[in-house]
């Protein structure tokens, strides 16, 4: 691989998780890969994978809420002359409570993972891609972005956020180059988690009952592609068979 352009993807997780599934997709397509998350080794699984598809891919381990490491992996994305063509904010921590049962520490921690984390990913992204005047910058929504139903509250309150950090990016730099992107998620995507956890609702759900992961890295590339007369700022992806 002989490109210098470059994507960046925080918040990768499980090897079959949409970040993993975003970054394989963005290798396919010829791009080198910088792909960050909590976790090493499920980094070094998507790195290993990514590479045998005969992909590049440089995993950080990154925490979305700390400055520093945010800086640091922009700084490894775009090291020895890359050129950040996408960067993908996918972080998406859900915690379930009642409202009286919401503490102060957990409301304070989906925001940091959520809001904050978007804040300090989406400044960097911005700062990189401005000299170029160009470059896409997705956040990963859901369907809290837009309604707050018990017991995640406090989920939808900084899932909103991020939906206004979004607009607020898009209007003030899509003029200036950057196509901000806010993709709301509503279903349950057909990965990992989705099967560990809720198992009997992933066979409730039967065939293309779930998002595919393949299909949502496919909408991020098009997206990416679109011509700048005709952009796409929100979009919401859902399985047919899902009520909204």
């Amino acid at each position: 691989m002989t490109t210098n352009r470059m994507a960046l993807v925080l918040g990768v997780g499980p090897l079959q998780g949409l970040g993993a599934a975003l970054a394989r997709h963005f290798a396919m397509e010829g791009l080198q890969v910088v792909i960050a998350g909590r976790s090493s080794a499920k980094l070094a699984l998507v790195a290993d994978a990514i590479a045998d598809a005969g992909g590049m891919a440089i995993p950080v381990v990154a925490d979305a809420t700390s400055e520093s490491d945010v800086k640091r992996l922009f700084e490894a994305a775009t090291a020895d002359g890359r050129i950040l063509d996408i960067a993908v904010y996918n972080v998406d921590s859900n915690l379930a409570a009642p409202l009286l049962e919401t503490d102060l520490a957990m409301f304070t921690t989906l925001w940091q993972q959520n809001s904050l984390g978007a804040f300090l990913f989406g400044r960097e992204a911005v700062k990189h891609m401005l000299p170029q005047q160009q470059g896409s910058l997705f956040f990963t929504g859901a369907t809290a972005s837009l309604r707050a139903k018990p017991p995640f509250t406090a989920f939808a309150a900084a899932k909103a956020a991020v939906r206004a950090l979004a607009q607020g990016m898009a209007r003030e730099f899509g003029p200036r180059g950057i196509h901000v992107v806010h993709a709301i998620i509503d279903g349950v995507i057909n990965g990992e988690r989705a099967h560990r956890q809720f198992s009997r609702f992933v066979a409730a759900k039967g065939a293309d009952g779930l998002l595919n992961l393949e299909a949502i890295a496919q909408t991020y590339w098009a997206i990416h592609q679109q011509h700048p007369s005709a952009w796409t700022h929100e979009l919401d992806l859902r399985p047919f068979k899902e009520p909204f």
